[in-house]
C-alpha cells in the first residue's frame, strides 16, 4: 500500500518520511477572488506611546500623495485610531462577497474595528485568539481596491496578534518605531530579534520625538537623549531610516482627522525606499 492509503493523519505518531513532515507548511491566508495587494509593510513598535499609529498614518498619506494606491490595516484591535487619524467615521458597508473598506479624503484605503462596532467607543474585550482572527478577516474578507502598498498598523509588543499577522500575511517587510531613550532600545533588540525568528527583514526604522527644534533659534534639542537610530541601525543592518522631531502640528492633525494635510519630508528618504524596493 502507498503511504497515501496508509496515512493517519497524525505526525506526532507516525515515523514515516513524507511531505507533510520534511516540508515548511505556508499558513499565509489568500485574499477575496479578484483582489490585489501588491507590497504589504508591518509597522510596529516594542511599546506604546511611541508613535507608531501616527507614523503608519503618514506613510499611508504621504504614498497615496505620490500617486499609489494605499491602504492601512488596523490590526491594534484593542486601541484602535486609524479612522480617527484620517478623520473617517461611521460603520463599514459591505457585500454579498465582502466588507468594503472605508475611504479617506484622499483615496487611502483603511480598515479596522471601529468601523465595525456600533459606537466608536465601545471597548474590545476579546480574547487573544477571537482578536487574531478578526485580523486575519480584515485581510481575507475585504474587498481591497488593487492596492500598490499597505502598512499593517500593529499592537506594541510581540503577542498573538503579530505571530497572527506575520504568519498570515504576505509580510514584505517590517518597519520599527521607537524613541530615544535606552530603555526603548532595549525593545526594539526583541522587535528586530521577532522578525528574525519569522524570517521577515527589517527595513526600516524610524526614530519618534527625535528631537525638538527651537522656533526662535532654529537650533535642534535632544529632549528625551541623544540620538540612537543610527547606531541601531547599523547593529543590525537596517537599510532604511527616519528621525522625526516633536511637533505639535502633527499630533494635533492625528486628533483632528486631518493627517493626510501635513507635509512630512523627515520620511522621505525612507519612504523612497520603500517604494523602490
Amino acid at each position: 500500500m502507498s503511504e497515501a492509503e496508509t496515512c493517519t493523519h497524525n505526525c506526532d505518531t507516525c515515523g514515516a518520511d513524507c511531505p507533510s513532515r520534511t516540508q515548511p507548511q505556508d499558513l499565509r491566508a489568500s485574499l477575496s477572488e479578484g483582489v490585489s495587494v501588491r507590497k504589504v509593510y508591518a509597522v510596529v513598535s516594542g511599546k506604546g506611546g511611541v508613535g507608531k499609529s501616527m507614523v503608519t498614518s503618514l506613510l499611508a498619506s504621504q504614498t497615496r500623495l505620490r500617486g499609489y494606491s494605499a491602504a492601512v490595516l488596523d490590526a491594534d484591535v484593542t486601541g484602535p485610531s486609524i479612522p480617527q487619524a484620517f478623520g473617517v467615521h461611521g460603520r463599514a458597508q459591505g457585500t454579498g462577497t465582502g466588507i468594503l473598506p472605508a475611504v479617506s479624503r484622499t483615496g487611502v484605503q483603511m480598515m479596522s474595528i471601529n468601523l465595525l462596532l456600533e459606537n466608536e467607543t465601545d471597548p474590545v474585550v476579546w480574547r487573544g485568539p477571537v482578536i487574531g482572527g478578526a485580523v486575519k478577516q480584515f485581510w481575507t474578507d475585504v474587498l481591497w481596491d488593487d492596492v500598490d502598498y499597505m502598512y499593517v498598523d500593529m499592537p506594541p509588543g510581540t503577542g498573538d496578534v503579530p505571530l497572527t499577522v506575520f504568519q498570515s500575511l504576505p509580510i514584505d517587510g517590517i518597519i520599527i518605531v521607537t524613541t530615544p531613550q535606552e530603555l526603548v532600545g532595549m525593545i526594539v533588540d526583541k522587535a528586530v530579534n521577532m522578525a528574525r525568528l519569522m524570517h521577515i527583514p527589517v527595513v526600516g526604522i524610524v526614530e519618534n520625538m527625535s528631537y525638538f527644534r527651537c522656533p526662535g533659534c532654529g537650533m535642534e534639542h535632544a529632549i528625551f537623549g541623544e540620538s540612537r537610530v543610527d547606531a541601531v541601525a547599523a547593529q543590525y543592518g537596517i537599510p532604511l531610516t527616519a528621525r522625526l522631531p516633536i511637533e505639535p502640528a502633527v499630533a494635533k492633525a492625528m486628533d483632528e482627522g486631518t493627517v493626510e494635510s501635513v507635509h512630512a519630508p523627515w520620511l522621505d528618504g525612507l519612504l523612497n525606499g520603500l517604494l523602490n524596493g
